[in-house]
């Protein structure tokens, strides 16, 4: 499994900066491992909401279906995606700070089976550089 996690302070308030990253399909905005995004199913960010990802990782492009399993208004959203491989779990926080917000975001993959056992130590590697990226991404896509 690889691991990533990230805090950050954001210029935007709370409600803006939940509002932005609960849209998921403007992740390919921030994030330089996803090709596109889209949303899947209409309406406002809910539980159950799907979105459509391609990510990009070890030079190929990886469709994936994300679907938010929790979500607190202004406080937490959570997203999963798995194919038949991978296993993703995304969790994003939010919490007010004295100028806008700091926002901490939390990744887990796993590959399934003999594979992720195999692949562990390299998927933690470049899951890290993976997560820099986005991370740095993030901090100006928050800080407009």
């Amino acid at each position: 499994m690889a691991k990533f996690e990230v805090t950050l302070h954001s210029s935007m308030a709370v409600k803006d900066a939940f509002a932005y990253l609960a849209a998921f399909e403007r992740a390919a905005e921030w994030d330089p491992g996803v090709a596109e995004g889209r949303r899947l199913t209409t309406g406002p960010p809910a539980i159950g909401t799907r979105f459509g990802i391609v990510a990009r990782f070890l030079g190929r492009k990886v469709p994936l279906e994300y679907r938010i399993t929790r979500l607190v208004p202004e406080a937490l959203v959570e997203l999963s995606a798995g194919s038949g491989a991978v296993r993703s779990v995304d969790e994003i926080t939010f919490r007010p700070a004295t100028s806008g917000s700091t926002v901490t975001y939390r990744a887990d993959l796993r590959l399934a089976g003999a594979l992720g056992r195999v692949a562990d130590p390299l998927l933690g590697v470049a899951f890290g550089r993976i997560g820099r990226r986005a991370a740095a991404g993030l901090a100006r896509a928050l800080n407009p």
